[in-house]
């Protein structure tokens, strides 16, 4: 592509889902180059220096070393992981068809696509709702339908209780389903903003607005959305050499739209360089999303019965995947929240409202080995037990404000503004190829993984046996760390 070309539709369409799904970073690498320049087959003919137009030679050297095991270099396309979140799925359809069956068609024709759409699917239920002489949300049983003959007959309905109670529960189930799909919806959106923060926010416009802003962006996501590493140390930062090279053409281009670029990038030099109107559209949304992920929060606090928030180890039957997800949104959303807030010069508002990190549940066995490594609960845990929730502080039922954080921070030995500070500009890690992960643990192949995940291992439950040769290495503590083929001996760990 050369400077100021358009990309074509098919490469705008491919950048956006690459951003809205969970590639590996090498896969998106191998479609920078192709929307910058890159071309498999001149580089085939040419020899591994050919240059494309526009990319210049480091950019092409680190685009090639990042797509090298891309599944287009190595002629294969299989992973074990997923390359996409776990998206929500519903049986409204179905339940839906079984409606249209009993009331007729004579009603707002439903398609299956409509099914999902809950308003649309409560508009139905209102609807045929009113035949039974029952409200949308009036779903008990006992007290909301129409219980006796005379009441039904009131209400022009002349069948028997089986023909009313049979229509009136599919009516709530209905409503259920929709009341679940908005709640996995919600969760899934949460989730997605829990690695790329607003990127999933971004439109296919915007994706071809410009080429080195989407070609940032999309790898960006793709390094953010990968998945965390079983270890008790940090994972490993997102953005990395490639990712700096891609910033670098965008600092050097005029057509740069760094509104988008803060989507997923919110250091204190990219939100200088945004309009007030573009940092307040951003807040607004950062803002949007906080309220909703502390009612989520809440609501999934109260269905664990026993969970201390002091000490965030979980339990058995605890529901630790949605808070965790939801948790790991919440920070990364508040980060870019508190970020943009000092952009504005607009901090003063954390003096009255300053909603804290939401830590994430931890089960016994990793606390243990925490301790077992010479760790501690984390210092930010310390922190977060001392403030009120943030549900809490979002509704106004208790006070947090910047000073009280920093009073939180001083007694358990933390860096006030590592709660309350800007995001500073970030140092770039050196590239790494994504690693196939089975709960965490790094595998040698894909194949293993798959071998191993069937298999039951590292999953906390008794592994089946697998028949062939597998070493697990462990560090000193005894966690796995890494499995892979090998000669079978006394070193050999099942999980």
């Amino acid at each position: 592509m050369k400077e100021g070309e358009m990309m074509t539709s098919e490469q705008v369409q491919a950048l956006y889902v690459s951003i809205q799904t969970r590639p590996r970073p090498e896969d998106v690498a191998e479609l920078v180059l192709d929307v910058l320049g890159g071309d498999l087959q001149a580089e085939a003919a040419q020899g591994p220096c050919s240059i494309a137009s526009v990319l210049s030679k480091r950019e092409h050297e680190l685009l090639r070393y990042a797509s090298r095991y891309s599944y287009k270099r190595l002629g294969v396309d299989y992973s074990s992981m997923a390359r996409d979140f776990s998206r929500p799925t519903s049986q409204l359809p179905r339940q839906g068809a079984v409606a249209v069956a009993l009331f007729g068609q004579d009603h707002p024709p439903m398609s299956a696509s409509d099914w999902l759409d809950g308003a649309r699917a409560l508009r139905y239920v209102e609807v045929v709702g009113a035949q039974l002489g029952k409200m949308v949300g009036a779903n008990d049983f006992r007290t909301d339908r129409l219980r006796t003959k005379a009441s039904r007959r009131a209400a022009g309905i002349h069948k028997n209780a089986r023909w009313y109670n049979k229509r009136w529960r599919l009516l709530k189930r209905i409503e259920e389903k929709v009341a679940r799909l908005a709640w996995n919806q919600r969760k899934y959106d949460y989730t997605r903003a829990s690695k790329s923060m607003l990127a999933v926010r971004l439109t296919p416009e915007d994706v071809a607005a410009d080429a080195n802003t989407s070609c940032f962006v999309a790898y960006m996501a793709a390094r953010m959305s990968r998945r965390s590493a079983f270890t008790n140390k940090s994972q490993v930062r997102a953005f990395d050499t490639v990712a700096q090279a891609l910033m670098a053409r965008c600092e050097q281009s005029a057509t740069t739209r760094w509104d988008i670029v803060a989507h997923v990038l919110p250091d204190a030099s990219i939100l200088v360089r945004l309009t007030d109107e573009q940092k307040g559209r951003l807040l607004g949304q950062c803002w949007e999303l906080l309220g909703g992920m502390a009612d989520m929060l809440e609501t999934t606090w109260k269905a664990m019965p026993g969970f201390d928030l002091s000490k965030m180890i979980v339990g058995r039957g605890h529901d630790s995947s949605t808070w965790n997800q939801v948790a790991g949104g919440w920070n990364m959303i508040r980060s870019q929240w508190m970020s943009l807030l000092h952009a504005m010069g607009a901090e003063a508002w954390l003096d009255d409202a300053c909603p804290g990190k939401v830590m994430r549940a931890m089960a016994a066995d990793v606390a243990r080995w925490h301790l077992a490594s010479g760790g501690d609960v984390h210092p930010d845990t310390k922190v977060w037990a001392l403030l009120p929730t943030p549900w809490d502080v979002l509704r106004g039922k208790a006070r947090c404000g910047l000073l009280d954080v920093e009073a939180a921070c001083y007694a358990a030995g933390v860096k006030p503004e590592t709660w309350t500070g800007p995001r500073g500009d970030r140092e770039a890690v050196a590239f790494a190829p994504t690693p196939e992960l089975v709960h965490g643990v790094a595998v040698a192949s894909p194949q293993l993984a798959t071998l191993l995940r069937k298999a039951g291992w590292f999953s906390g439950r008794t592994p089946k046996s697998v028949p062939t040769g597998i070493v697990v290495e462990r560090d000193e503590h005894g966690a796995a760390i890494l499995a892979h083929e090998g000669q079978r001996d006394s070193a050999i760990a099942q999980d």
